[in-house]
């Protein structure tokens, strides 16, 4: 297993009693996270001061509770730039753990010496686009929800196109 520690404003704080408590640039979020099945002491002054707090139905679903949040910031992770929101579903539109898997890919298409494709079947958030930005290859889309818009991109257009 990799570890994705790239990471300058992201970060897992804590966890416990089913919940995560991480920081996203200057803001602390609490979700819920079903692998977390311990019971420990939330000494971490954050569970207190939290942003934002997405609490789970036992209907299914959930809501965000806010605390100073703003609707829209940003995140940053080596040269990209990330528009982040909480959505109704607990996401914040961008999965910081695929980040192991861009710096992965990202130096396997630097060192191939010629020009590469990619098919993504994991595209919901669009972090591997505009990581192709920047490394230079051409990627097919397969699943991507039109969530996050990340202005490492000169222009935001509609994502569900391909390229060819």
């Amino acid at each position: 297993m990799w570890i994705a520690d790239g990471w300058k404003e992201y970060e897992v704080i804590d966890t416990s009693k089913g919940e995560k408590l991480e920081r996203w640039g200057d803001y602390l979020l609490v979700r819920p996270d079903p692998q977390v099945i311990w019971d420990t002491p939330r000494k971490n002054r954050g569970w207190k001061h939290m942003n934002g707090h997405y609490h789970r139905s036992s209907r299914g679903g959930g809501e965000w509770e806010f605390f100073d949040l703003p609707h829209q910031w940003e995140l940053h992770y080596k040269d990209l730039t990330f528009n982040l929101k909480p959505f109704s579903f607990k996401h914040t539109g961008l999965f910081p753990e695929q980040a192991v898997n861009w710096d992965w890919f990202g130096e396997k298409i630097r060192n191939a010496g010629r020009p590469i494709k990619v098919l993504n079947l994991f595209a919901y958030t669009g972090g591997t686009v505009d990581h192709r930005i920047k490394s230079s290859y051409r990627v097919l889309q397969v699943d991507e929800l039109r969530l996050q818009s990340s202005r490492s991109r000169p222009l935001v257009h509609d994502r569900r196109k391909v390229d060819p």
